[in-house]
């Protein structure tokens, strides 16, 4: 009698642990603006002058939701598909590159609000800022080389 294996094996788990690594720790970061933001403690920023400024600002929630909160969701999608896409599960990690892209467009927007609109930048939101860029390059340097790849008609090393 033979097994055979469910879902493929993941070309790429180096890369999509690390992904899930990033994820805990902008998960984390945004548990914590949410906590501060809930309970009306003041953040003190350790690197610029303005977390008071953004984390007060009529953009730092969407209704009486903070954002933060939405955070929290975003992080801990990609830390589930990055751990599924891991562990080989190939829908996993096209709901991973849709899930970050969607990250990606919020930090930009919100990067460009801290920049233009309030004049003020916040440490945690940088930080979160970074961690996702981080991640868009992670996903996005796993596609370029899985398509690169499968072009060349190659099985793809693991990373």
């Amino acid at each position: 009698m033979t097994t055979t294996q469910t879902a493929p094996v993941s070309s790429r788990p180096r890369l999509h642990t690390l992904a899930a690594f990033l994820a805990v720790v902008g998960l984390v970061d945004s548990i914590y603006l949410t906590v501060t933001h809930l309970t009306g403690e003041d953040v003190t920023c350790v690197a610029s002058s303005g977390c008071s400024e953004v984390l007060s600002s009529a953009y730092a929630s969407v209704g009486k939701i903070p954002l933060g909160a939405f955070g929290i969701l975003g992080y801990f999608a990609a830390f589930s598909l990055a751990t599924l896409a891991a562990f080989g599960y190939a829908r996993a990690l096209t709901f991973l590159r849709v899930v970050v892209a969607g990250m990606l467009a919020t930090t930009l927007w919100l990067l460009y609000v801290q920049a233009f609109i309030l004049h003020a930048f916040c440490d945690f939101c940088l930080l979160s800022a970074g961690l996702t860029m981080s991640l868009s390059a992670i996903v996005a340097i796993g596609y370029f080389l899985e398509r690169k790849h499968r072009i060349a008609g190659e099985q793809a090393p693991a990373l």
